[in-house]
């Protein structure tokens, strides 16, 4: 694509403010122009910290702009597939945060726009837990260095919803975050780029924090999303994963990683995106990433060469989000019907 690249942005949350617009910024030849914010004050703010020219409480105002080559949707879940729906019809190139959607549902509807204009680029933002690694991650499971896999622990235990006094935040919302649960998707969208997809999920949760104040009005909201959970799956390919994740749970001892158990040896992958390697009958040893493999956060940059070169989107394309998506539903529907739930079915 030829010439300056003229992004809008729809919902300037902390992501989109700490990431997006400053990564969009840093590259040559691309303007953010246009910031759209659920309210004035809020977006003259953004607006103001960055340099954009034009603030609009509108999306159709962005949609419709004939000055404007793609969009930015930094809104909370519950919008994304009607504004990347919306946007991709008016031909604009879409960047949309994670979560992808509200269920698997909205994402397909979200995967159909991206099909009908297939010369448009349509990015998710990434799982970012793998981006130094994944690669390597890859290449030592092709290789077969592991032998054959045997199990797969995925762990992710914190406090970060312990405090009982702590507001009410948007992604314990069912009416914002859908069935999108903690951070359980970006661990799954992590452990599906190095073994593919999952077949079947088995799910228990709780929720022990019940109840928290919104800021907004001061009520007391019942939470209905879980804030402990285990799962067990079995991925497509036959492997068990194992997935425990928690967000109140003080001081836990393993707090988290992704430990890959093979007939031949070990790979712990932790979530400062560190490796080691334990070969049978041998200690753990440092597994850094593959020379030239080691990747960064680029998402804006990506988004930006996927629209002037034509490269495919490959962290993540919305085929994947979708796959993150049914993933998300189905231990959704497991813990609450107490059934096992096949992933391809939702």
């Amino acid at each position: 694509m030829a010439g300056a690249i003229r992004v809008g942005v729809i919902g300037a949350g902390a992501n989109t403010r700490v990431r997006h617009i400053p990564g969009l910024q840093a590259i040559a030849g691309v303007e953010v122009v246009a910031v759209c914010n659920r309210s004035e004050a809020s977006g003259h703010r953004v607006a103001d910290a960055f340099g954009i020219e034009r603030v609009t409480t509108d999306p159709e105002e962005l949609f419709s702009a004939d000055d404007l080559d793609a969009v930015c949707i930094g809104t909370w879940p519950y919008r994304h597939s009607e504004y990347t729906v919306r946007a991709l019809e008016a031909g604009k190139h879409v960047l949309c945060e994670a979560r992808m959607a509200m269920d698997a549902s909205e994402a397909r509807a979200m995967l159909a726009a991206a099909k009908a204009r297939p010369e448009l680029v349509a990015q998710v933002v990434p799982a970012p837990f793998d981006l130094r690694s994944w690669r390597t991650m890859r290449r030592v499971l092709a290789e077969g260095a592991l032998g054959t896999l045997r199990e797969v622990q995925v762990t992710s235990l914190n406090g970060n919803a312990f405090d009982l006094g702590a507001p009410l935040h948007w992604r314990e919302r069912r009416e914002y975050s859908g069935t999108n649960t903690m951070n359980l998707g970006i661990l799954a969208e992590t452990v599906e780029r190095w073994l593919g997809p999952t077949g079947t999920v088995l799910a228990d949760a709780s929720v022990g924090v019940e109840e928290r104040v919104d800021e907004d009005n001061g009520r007391r909201v019942r939470i209905e999303i879980p804030d402990g959970i285990a799962v067990l799956a079995r991925m497509a390919s036959g492997v068990r994963v194992t997935y425990r994740v928690s967000t109140v749970l003080h001081a836990p001892r393993d707090p988290g990683g992704i430990s890959l158990y093979g007939s031949r040896g070990t790979l712990h992958w932790s979530l400062d995106d560190t490796m080691t390697l334990a070969m049978a009958g041998d200690e753990a040893r440092p597994l850094p990433p593959d020379a030239g493999t080691e990747g960064s956060w680029r998402v804006e940059q990506d988004f930006i060469d996927s629209i002037r070169e034509g490269k495919s989107v490959e962290l993540t394309d919305f085929e994947a989000g979708v796959r993150y998506m049914q993933f998300t539903e189905a231990v959704w529907r497991s813990w609450n019907e107490r059934r096992v739930v096949e992933v391809s079915s939702v």
